[in-house]
Order: C-alpha cells, then structure tokens, then sequence
C-alpha cells in the first residue's frame, strides 16, 4: 500500500458545528494560547486569484477573490463572527467593493457573511439547489432556531448546470457537480489563471464530510473529484474548501484514498459482517493520517456503510 501523507494541520475547532447546523449564520470559534491572533492568511495563487485561508482559530472554509480593473469577485465568505476581519483583510490588497460572491455550497461556515453583503451591491450567486434550500429550510440562528432566511441572505443569481463570470482578463466558469458534498455544490475554474476553488468537494489531506441530509454522497464526491482531476494540468493551482492550497497531485491521492476507503469496508459487508463489527474491525486504520476532530476513521467508515447499504 502506498505510504500515506503526514496529516496537513488546520484549524477545525467549529467546522464540526458549522457543517451540522446546515447553514447557521452565526458559529463560535476558538484558539489555543500562543497561536497567532485569529484572522486571514492572503497568498496570491496565480495572475488576479487570491486565496484568504483562517489563522490563529476557526474562520470558515477557503475564500476565493479575483481583483482587478473589471472589479472583485468572491468565492465563500467565512462565518458571520469573523465578518469585520475578513473585511479589514480583504482591504489590504483592494479597496473595491465586492461585485460578485459565489456560493459554493449551503453550509454556514462558507456562506455565513451572505446577508451582510447580499444587502449592499454584491451579487450573490449559487446552484438553484442551494437558493432552493434556504427557501425551504430556512436558517438557524445563535440560539438554535431555525427563522425564514432573510431576503439579502438569498443568491440572486441562479444556475442550473454551469455559468460563466468573465472578469480580470479571464474567464471564471462555475460548474455545477450533483449530490456530491451536497445537492447545490458549485466549482469555480479560473482558465487563465488556472485556478480551481472546489468548495468542500474536497477536503485537502483530510477524510472529507459527506452531508446525506443535504443530497450529498460518495459516489457523487468521488465523480466529482475525478471530473475536478480531469479539467487541471500539473500546473493547475487548487483551493480546496478546507486544507492548504492543492494541486493535481493532491487531488489523485485523495481519489486514491477513497477508493480505498470504501475497498476495505466493502470488503467487510461482503463478508457478511454487521455495521457494528465493521465499526470495531477498524478497517480505515491505514488512513488514520486522514482522520480529524469531526471527520475520524470511525465516522468514515460510517459514511461509507451509508453509500454501500
């Protein structure tokens, strides 16, 4: 079996929350004493694409921005608790005002910040799926309850298989992937920078949350990543959801991981082994690297017992 990677280290404290809560515009966060204080990291990834990554404690998945003279368009927005520091982060390397946000899915700790700009000049966009959820199901606030999202909360733009933003000299595609980390995930691929921002489609060096509730599944996860693997070249720069920035490589060896993931426990079902043998058999300790705070080897498992039965 090929030699597994040292588990890459990110701070996780909340995502567990924001990931379950669905939504909820409003999640705590966290840091240990001696960590740096909580903010952003900004790193230039390719021509006008910028990634912002969390320090210091819990700020949400991976944002995307591309600057430039046509304007600034974001990818996610972090959780509301961080809002003024994104923004404090953001004004370091522009002062313009964000044109447009792209939604890459539903879960609070990407799409938290939706309302504080959905209620200025910002343009939200999402899949249909993920507008249609926040109709339907609404969001939960601080307290737990769950309230009728509110009108700037909502995408304004929608689209059904894929669309394209053309701005900064280059051409920004937002495709649409079914039932993979949900019903609504959105890619975006810069061409000329060659840039790809995945959303939690991937989780990069960690086991990735796979939301049933929410239309996702395995399978669908798997598809994705191969089609994400497909469309880049060696020197394709890949934002993943949560993890350090990515590459091709990256992306085949958490291809490589799954298969193997769901090789081992279906292994076991076809033996005949109940779900509670399989849980105790511990088939996912080659991949204990791949385990974290919400995602562990047994709740792995667990998510693949669910595709497989």
């Amino acid at each position: 079996m090929k030699t597994l990677h040292k588990k890459r280290k990110i701070s996780l404290i909340t995502l567990a929350i924001g990931i379950c809560l669905h939504n909820s515009p409003v999640l705590a966060h966290g840091h240990e004493t001696g960590k740096p204080k909580l903010g952003f990291k900004t790193e230039q990834v390719s021509g006008s694409v910028y990634m912002l990554s969390g320090v210091g404690g819990f700020t949400g998945g991976n944002i995307g921005l591309t600057l430039g003279d046509d304007g600034v368009a974001m990818i996610d927005n972090g959780l509301p608790s961080v809002l003024e520091i994104l923004r404090a982060e953001i004004a370091k390397t522009t002062d313009k005002p964000i044109d447009y946000l792209i939604n890459t899915h539903v879960h609070g700790d990407h799409i938290g910040n939706n309302e504080a700009y959905g209620s200025g000049q910002t343009n939200v966009i999402s899949h249909q799926n993920l507008r249609s959820s926040l109709v339907k199901k609404g969001i939960t606030t601080a307290n737990g309850e769950t309230q009728k999202a509110p009108k700037d909360y909502l995408p304004v733009i929608t689209f059904s298989d894929e669309m394209t933003i053309h701005i900064n000299q280059d051409s920004a595609k937002i495709k649409h992937f079914a039932a993979a980390h949900t019903d609504g995930d959105a890619v975006v691929y810069f061409k000329n920078a060659n840039v790809i921002h995945t959303g939690d489609i991937m989780f990069n060096g960690l086991f990735p949350y796979i939301d049933s509730g929410n239309g996702g599944s395995f399978n669908g996860v798997l598809a994705a990543l191969q089609s994400i693997h497909d469309m880049s070249d060696e020197k394709t720069k890949i934002i993943p959801g949560h993890g350090p920035l990515a590459s091709k490589k990256d992306v085949a060896d958490t291809i490589e991981m799954l298969k193997g993931t769901y090789t081992a426990v279906k292994a076991l079902v076809e033996a005949g082994k109940t779900d509670e043998e399989i849980l105790a058999a511990n088939p996912l300790k080659p991949y204990a690297a791949y385990s974290w705070n919400f995602i562990t080897s047994e709740r792995m498992t667990q998510q693949i017992l669910t595709a497989l039965r």
